[in-house]
């Protein structure tokens, strides 16, 4: 398994050398193209770039937390900001210094053929609402996906989890993500992870949680306000709120999976998401111990129910997420 994750990478290099060796790489790897993906790059050089574009976008996010914030477009129940806008093209910026033919699927708009072998999934704010409103509870989310048509890479996430999921994000629909990168900037809190490695929070490993009992579970809750989505949730959200011990609706997807990720929560279930709030933060799941089921839904999203590997039939959610 692991020499077919590292053929498929397409590193020639020993394990300990070339996927994660851990060593700063020579100046002239600082800056390449993506066919360098076949060759010399290792993927804990790619998440020290990810590191440093979320770093970056967080403290943009930080400097204009209480200034007044510039509405680009407004939804009955969504809000855009110019500061998502910024965030982006920063996190683009950075990220292109160092890799500047890869191309970015990211909630602010895509650059270059994002079916390409190599892709940055990135989310510059995830949760804007919270954020533009004075609550701090909103993360940077980028990820790394590699094109899965291979099948070597249909090996590569069932291969990283202790308790595989029976399906995957990380298997969404043509990539796998292999690096994971998801920074909070109010508590200074960075989580990390890539492909067949710990998941890491400022640099210690962490686990999810051991619960294994629906009554003692705390469980994030989240559900787009379409009528046909209410209708599907509400029951399940009034029977989970009375069987589990708390039940939270927080805003922020990639902080959900981080907390899932960290033991913070036991489970996470949302009906209708999109890729660049699931891409990171399901390999930081994965990599941790836990489980990411995802559906497709309509409109390229997701049905997901997240959680550390022992509650998730027990939360009875799976005619949810259909």
């Amino acid at each position: 398994m692991i020499r077919a994750i590292i053929s498929w990478v397409g590193l020639a290099r020993p394990f300990r050398e070339a996927v994660f060796h851990l060593h700063p790489p020579p100046n002239n790897l600082d800056r390449q193209p993506a066919v360098a993906f076949t060759g010399r790059v290792n993927l804990i050089v790619v998440q020290k770039a990810a590191v440093r574009a979320a770093r970056a976008a967080g403290k943009v996010m930080r400097d204009n937390w209480y200034l007044p914030k510039k509405i680009n477009a407004s939804e009955a129940h969504d809000i855009k900001l110019e500061l998502d806008v910024r965030c982006q093209a920063l996190i683009e910026k950075i990220l292109a210094a160092a890799y500047p033919d890869i191309p970015v699927l990211g909630e602010e708009g895509n650059t270059g053929n994002t079916a390409a072998a190599f892709r940055w999934v990135i989310d510059p704010i995830d949760g804007t609402m919270n954020y533009a409103f004075g609550n701090p509870h909103a993360a940077v989310s980028i990820a790394l996906q590699a094109a899965g048509d291979s099948p070597l890479a249909a090996r590569v996430a069932p291969g990283t989890v202790q308790r595989p999921a029976s399906n995957h994000v990380t298997r969404h629909a043509s990539h796998v993500s292999v690096v994971g990168v998801i920074y909070d900037p109010f508590t200074d809190e960075l989580w990390s992870t890539v492909a067949g490695q710990p998941t890491r929070l400022n640099g210690r490993e962490v686990h999810v949680s051991q619960c294994a009992k629906v009554a003692e579970s705390i469980v994030a809750f989240g559900f787009s306000k379409s009528h046909n989505n209410l209708v599907k949730c509400l029951p399940h959200f009034i029977r989970l709120t009375r069987n589990t011990r708390k039940i939270r609706i927080m805003g922020s997807a990639a902080l959900e999976l981080a907390y899932v990720a960290s033991g913070r929560l036991d489970a996470y279930i949302e009906r209708s998401i999109n890729l660049w709030d699931v891409a990171a933060g399901a390999l930081l799941v994965e990599n941790a111990g836990g489980e990411f089921h995802s559906v497709t839904a309509p409109e390229g999203k997701l049905r997901m129910c997240a959680d550390n590997g022992r509650l998730r039939k027990k939360l009875r959610v799976d005619d949810l997420l259909q």
